[in-house]
C-alpha cells in the first residue's frame, strides 16, 4: 500500500443469503483528496459504508487503511484509527445546544470522557476548540441555540463539525446533500470543499452537479461491482456509465457543469 493511497479495498465482497450486495470491490483512494461513489439506487454504495466502517462484516476480501488491515477489527477500533462516518440521516442532538454538540464530540480527548458524573463545567476547557469548529463550518454565530432551531442544511452543517471533533484522518459522508434545497446544497458543497483543504474525504452522493464540481475521483457502482473509475469529465461520458444512468439521470450526469 503506497504511502499516498490512505483507504484500499481489495476484492471486497458481501453476500446476504446468497444475495452479492458488495462484489470483489477494488478502491483506492488518495490521500488528500475527496472521492465520491456513485451509482444507481441499489449499486450497494451504503452497503459499501458500512463494509468500511464494520457496521457489517465483509464475507471476503480485504480493507487497507493508513497502512494497516483494518478488516478484522471493530467499529469503534476503526473509529479510534480516524476514519469517522456521518449518516442519511442527521445525527445531531436536536435538544442540547449547537455548542453542545460539538463539545460532546470533542469529549473523547479528555482523560474524563466517560466520568458522567462529573460537572459539566469540566467541559468548559472545550469551548474555545468547539467555537473554532463552529467558525470553520459558518455555524458560530447559532452557538447559543439548540440544534432542533436549525434548518436542515445547517443541521448537516452541525453534523459535519462533530464528525471533525473526532479528528478524521478519513471523513465518510453518506448523502450529505440529501434532501436540501439548492440553497442548503450549495452551502454544503462549499463547506466539503473547505474542510477536504487538509483531510481526506469519501463521500456517496447521488447530486451529480455536486459530485463534478468538487470530487477527484469518481468510481461508479452498479449491481455491487466496480463500473467505471476516475475523474468526472472522463467518467461522465463512459458508455457504460451513461446506460446505468437511464433516463433523466443520464441527463443530469452529463450536464452537472
Amino acid at each position: 500500500m503506497s504511502h499516498d493511497i490512505i483507504l484500499e479495498t481489495q476484492a471486497l465482497t458481501k453476500e446476504f443469503k446468497g444475495f452479492v450486495a458488495v462484489s470483489k470491490v477494488d478502491l483506492k483512494v488518495k490521500r488528500g483528496t475527496i472521492h465520491a461513489l456513485i451509482g444507481p439506487n441499489g449499486a450497494g454504495k451504503t452497503t459499501c459504508f458500512n463494509l468500511l466502517t464494520k457496521f457489517l462484516t465483509p464475507t471476503s476480501g480485504r480493507i487497507m487503511f493508513d497502512g494497516h488491515d483494518i478488516t478484522s477489527e471493530s467499529s469503534a477500533h476503526i473509529a479510534r484509527r480516524g476514519v469517522i462516518r456521518s449518516f442519511q440521516i442527521s445525527s445531531v442532538f436536536p435538544h442540547l445546544t449547537v455548542l453542545e454538540n460539538v463539545r460532546v464530540a470533542l469529549q473523547r480527548q479528555l482523560p474524563t470522557s466517560y466520568h458522567f458524573w462529573r460537572s459539566e463545567r469540566s467541559l468548559d476547557s472545550l469551548n474555545d476548540r468547539a467555537l473554532a469548529l463552529l467558525r470553520e463550518v459558518d455555524l458560530e454565530k447559532y452557538a447559543r441555540l439548540t440544534a432542533v432551531e436549525l434548518s436542515y442544511g445547517r443541521k448537516r452543517a452541525l453534523e459535519i463539525a462533530t464528525t471533525l471533533a473526532m479528528a478524521p484522518k478519513l471523513m465518510l459522508l453518506d448523502e450529505p446533500t440529501q434532501g436540501m434545497g439548492l440553497e442548503d446544497v450549495d452551502r454544503i458543497r462549499q463547506l466539503i470543499k473547505k474542510v477536504a483543504a487538509d483531510r481526506t474525504v469519501l463521500m456517496v452522493e447521488h447530486n451529480m452537479s455536486v459530485v463534478a464540481s468538487i470530487a477527484d475521483t469518481i468510481t461508479v457502482l452498479q449491481r455491487g461491482a466496480t463500473l467505471a473509475e476516475g475523474p468526472y469529465e472522463q467518467v461522465s461520458k463512459n458508455p457504460a456509465v451513461i446506460e446505468a444512468y437511464m433516463g433523466t439521470a443520464t441527463t443530469e450526469l452529463q450536464g452537472a457543469h
